[in-house]
């Protein structure tokens, strides 16, 4: 039996799909304390040595510090709307590993790790760490058998994320097409100008599945799909699986990083999704609570209600006035759970509650994050979404006014990089001069309040 800290009770997550089959949950290790307080002391020089040397390709955005499955999908988004605001159309491919944290090679990965610099006793005790390893599974308090784990890294561990990136991170370097990466999770497209630009998709799908058979982190290629995204063109893609050449599947619809994208970009699905997540929520607490005070339905609202509509929002954020008045009575409806303002109009019942409507939030939440992109909070490049005007400081406003972008499409006229504009360029200097994130929101509100916006 190995070391104590070694061992592990995996407990099974639910991801989607039939829950009656195996492959549809996410194993999560339960592992020694102990031991991650030393991962973490571990992993805290590792990323400062992997910063240093430039090793994270920039087209990863999972566990990355200034990165998240909001700079992902605004990136994506970013280069999807511009193509077909120009009149092309796109073919996305969903690639999706076999359970890929559970099959990382070991020597592979140890190969990897000696290639970015991670040698010498530091090296011999990552090797420690991922051999000889036994884990069990539990479900409602019974265990099966110990078994050995001869492959992966433990996932709910501090440094098994960080050596998974250190295992992908060149896998962006085999393709021509663009990609995106969040961990495993890998999309990757090309525009579709005409039926030949497939072909160069297709070399790139082959390419990746070359890649996956080198390094033994194997693409499932029953679950990786294509959408079609504004075309025609009859263009198919196959991927190389156990000898064989399977088709990939067609899709309409898919679930990327949590939102729901449909082949016209269009959010109206995801919108429905949302609100019916959040109003099931309301449904939950108003079962439960006869009597909600303002304070304990403020705690409530904001940490389970308000979250299921704002998530990654400035990605979907609605244009159509029903999805806008879809998303703003779940606000209008959870207001009601306060005992003694119910009978209150939906305004006055916002000023009880010092709110401000779903609407005004997410142009809020736009600001927010075009500062944190202008200022490098966020680890990505501001100009993949915008251009700083020419003129700077002699035109009329702040310093770091953008040029406005025309649009044909309302898929791009209202995306996040087109329609923040007009509202950031209206920001005085001193909202913009702010130092934090912090400083910037308070200056932001105060000055909202002052001109009665």
């Amino acid at each position: 039996m190995p070391r104590d800290w070694k061992l592990a009770n995996v407990t099974p997550l639910y991801k989607k799909g039939s829950k009656s089959d195996p492959a549809n949950y996410r194993p999560v290790s339960l592992t020694s304390v102990v031991c991650k307080v030393m991962e973490g002391l571990i992993r805290e020089k590792m990323v400062k040595h992997l910063d240093e040397t430039a090793a994270f390709s920039k087209l990863q955005h999972g566990f990355m510090q200034g990165r998240s499955c909001l700079t992902n999908l605004l990136e994506t988004f970013e280069s999807w709307t511009e193509a077909l605001d120009k009149g092309y159309g796109l073919d996305v491919l969903y690639l999706d590993f076999k359970k890929a944290f559970d099959t990382v090679p070991h020597k592979r990965l140890l190969i990897k790790l000696k290639e970015q610099g991670i040698t010498g006793a530091l090296l011999k005790w990552i090797e420690d760490f991922l051999t000889a390893r036994k884990s069990r599974v539990g479900v409602r308090g019974s265990f099966s058998l110990w078994l050995d784990v001869l492959s992966g890294v433990p996932q709910g561990s501090v440094l098994g994320p960080l050596l998974f990136l250190i295992f992908v991170q060149d896998l962006p370097e085999r393709v021509k097409c663009s990609i995106r990466m969040f961990a495993d999770d890998t999309k990757l497209w090309k525009e579709i100008r005409h039926f030949q630009d497939s072909r160069e998709l297709q070399e790139d799908l082959d390419s990746l599945s070359n890649w996956s058979e080198d390094w033994q982190l194997l693409f499932n290629a029953e679950k990786c799909k294509v959408m079609h995204v504004g075309h025609k063109f009859q263009t198919e893609y196959h991927m190389g699986e156990a000898g064989n050449r399977k088709k990939l599947q067609e899709t309409e619809k898919e679930r990327d990083l949590g939102i729901i994208v449909m082949h016209d970009l269009k959010p109206a699905e995801q919108c429905k999704a949302a609100v019916a997540k959040a109003m099931s929520v309301i449904g939950m607490i108003g079962r439960h609570f006869k009597r909600l005070s303002k304070e304990d339905f403020m705690l409530l609202y904001k940490s389970y209600i308000r979250p299921k509509v704002e998530y990654c929002i400035q990605v979907w954020s609605p244009y159509r006035v029903k999805d806008i008045q879809c998303l703003e009575n779940v606000q209008r409806r959870a207001t009601k759970l306060v005992t003694k303002i119910r009978k209150l109009s939906y305004e006055e019942r916002l000023k009880a509650l010092r709110l401000t409507t779903l609407e005004q939030r997410r142009k809020r939440g736009d600001l927010i994050e075009v500062y944190k992109l202008m200022t490098g909070k966020e680890k990505v490049d501001y100009q993949q979404f915008f251009h700083k005007t020419s003129a700077g400081h002699n035109l009329r406003g702040h310093s770091m006014k953008l040029t406005t972008q025309q649009s044909k499409r309302d898929v791009r006229k209202y995306f996040f990089s087109v329609r923040s504009v007009k509202s950031w360029n209206s920001l005085p200097q001193q909202v913009i001069d702010a130092e934090s994130i912090n400083t910037f929101k308070t200056r932001l509100d105060k000055h909202w309040r002052d001109t009665g916006v």
